[in-house]
């Protein structure tokens, strides 16, 4: 699992150079001494072995999000829910799986990518009492 952290921490700082007009990069936001780190991509950038140690489905019709939470440069673990929408406002639930190892803690989950579009990300992340909300556009395109 040392290679899926390594990969996903490459992924969440480097997205960017991947597929420059495919995928927006890592992005953050900041509530209060809590920062929430996320990217998405399509499955199709993991490697076979990749995928299948973090049980991903790797297709071309398939995205990935992947979620960090970080305090005092530390991961968080933290509650992530979400959902992604898209031009016609179907929703689909984002089912995510806290990964953890090595000093690092990460959610992911998949959802379908069936044509070029835009979709509506909302990420919810709950440590203690408090929820953050983060809500987000990304134009997503099928891999190859």
């Amino acid at each position: 699992m040392g290679r899926l952290a390594l990969f996903l921490l490459t992924a969440c700082l480097s997205v960017t150079a991947m597929a420059a007009d495919a995928i927006k990069g890592e992005r953050q936001e900041s509530f209060g001494d809590v920062t929430v780190h996320y990217n998405t991509f399509n499955s199709t950038y993991l490697t076979p072995d990749i995928a299948k140690s973090a049980e991903l489905i790797r297709s071309k019709n398939q995205g990935v999000i992947n979620v960090s939470v970080i305090k005092d440069g530390k991961p968080l673990i933290a509650n992530v829910t979400g959902t992604v929408k898209d031009l016609t406002s179907q929703s689909v639930a984002l089912n995510f799986r806290q990964i953890t190892e090595q000093g690092a803690v990460y959610y992911i989950a998949q959802y379908p990518v069936e044509q070029q579009e835009t979709r509506t990300f909302e990420i919810k992340v709950q440590n203690g009492d408090k929820i953050n909300t983060i809500n987000f556009n990304q134009e997503l395109f099928p891999g190859e």
